[in-house]
């Protein structure tokens, strides 16, 4: 157990989470069903079963030994969290994209980190080391508890800047920017998709034990998360899937995976219902609403160019929990923290993005101001999570 390691790994995991979309900003003439699907290919089957069998010990022996009901609920909380990815493009309507991202990831980090020791107070059978009164009851966990609390302060502040800097644009694109603002609409959505975007933290919670039987297995200790993430994926798999062919069929893109003439307009990515969810939003946001291209006016379709991008976007999506996992494993009982880890690190990279993309070129020095202490704030609870952490790890040790 070493957890600054630990806060390193989540770091990583934060860089790739943030960075993931960039590469589909390569992508030509496809539709967003399209990349999406060819890129979450790679992110939910390729990779997971790819690594998982070059780094661990039987691993089938290990998912076959699994029973029904932690397979169901490690597949079940995974598609959940697909699901959720359907409404978070309604936050972001009636909200606008500042306040709305910032209330879901909020919702999001609180619920993914706190409601899985919470539930095991009532449900002690939950694989989960302690209870929210058992870590709140010793000096490390309180310290803990405390980087919690900073990184949700982090996200509110990161929330408030970007609001600042829309009220700051002009009229007419702040009202294209939030058409149709509605306060009540906006929370009661957002607070859906940051539950069901939780629900990828329920899910490697559920999967907790195909790590322990990987363990038994032989496997070493870093690489012990990779196998449920097998399990998990799939969940998540299954959801973009079904919604990717669903709109393959609607706007008659299907072609578009084998053809390389562009026989039909694509649709725009704003007038589609596209799946997003809290991990994703960060980085896509950011560079879908960085200056782009245009795409050339024939009908020729790059095939190996967009194949090449959609897979490394793919896969770098799959990286970010590949790290997750390996720092997971490093946080001891107080590993519950990880999810608070991974969403400040995620801030913290597509907010590095978005400085890149000049995002906030034009903003007033109230705005970076509010952006650099959000980003401060972030930072500074990856590092008391990674203390409180150690000071766990010395009690145990003696």
């Amino acid at each position: 157990m070493n957890p600054f390691l630990g806060v390193f790994f989540h770091w990583l995991g934060g860089l790739a989470s943030g960075s993931f979309y960039v590469p589909y900003k390569g992508v030509r003439k496809w539709a967003w069903e399209v990349y999406w699907l060819v890129g979450g290919f790679f992110s939910w089957i390729i990779m997971p079963w790819l690594l998982a069998s070059l780094m661990t010990n039987d691993l089938l022996g290990v998912i076959r030994q699994q029973s029904a009901g932690t397979l169901w609920w490690t597949y079940f909380f995974g598609a959940m969290w697909g699901f959720g990815g359907l409404t978070f493009g309604l936050t972001m309507r009636y909200l606008g994209m500042s306040l709305g991202m910032g209330v879901a990831l909020g919702y999001c980090a609180a619920f993914g980190t706190l409601l899985p020791p919470i539930f095991k107070s009532f449900i002690p059978s939950i694989p989960v080391p302690e209870t929210l009164g058992q870590i709140a009851s010793t000096q490390p966990g309180q310290i803990t508890l405390l980087g919690v609390f900073v990184c949700l302060v982090g996200i509110a502040v990161a929330a408030y800047a970007g609001l600042t800097k829309e009220r700051e644009m002009p009229a007419a694109e702040k009202k294209k920017a939030i058409a149709e603002f509605n306060y009540a609409k906006g929370i009661m959505v957002a607070t859906f998709s940051g539950i069901m975007s939780a629900c990828f933290s329920f899910a490697l919670t559920a999967g907790n034990p195909i790590g322990e039987a990987t363990a038994a297995a032989g496997t070493q200790e870093l690489w012990t998360g990779l196998p449920k993430l097998v399990v998990v994926l799939a969940g998540g798999f299954t959801t973009n899937f079904i919604w990717c062919v669903l709109l393959n069929l609607r706007n008659r893109t299907g072609y578009q995976y084998f053809s390389r003439t562009l026989i039909t307009p694509v649709p725009r990515r704003q007038d589609e219902t596209i799946i997003e969810t809290a991990v994703d939003a960060p980085s896509e946001e950011v560079v879908e609403h960085a200056a782009r291209k245009p795409d050339h006016q024939d009908n020729r379709v790059p095939m190996a160019r967009n194949y090449f991008f959609s897979a490394l976007a793919g896969t770098t999506w799959y990286m970010q929990f590949f790290f997750y996992t390996m720092g997971e494993t490093q946080m001891g009982k107080f590993g519950f923290a990880s999810w608070t880890l991974h969403m400040a690190s995620i801030i913290i990279f597509s907010t590095m993005w978005g400085w890149i993309f000049h995002e906030w070129k034009g903003a007033s020095k109230k705005s970076h101001g509010l952006i650099a202490g959000g980003i401060a704030l972030l930072i500074l609870s990856t590092i008391v999570i990674g203390f409180g952490t150690y000071l766990k790890g010395q009690a145990a040790g003696h």
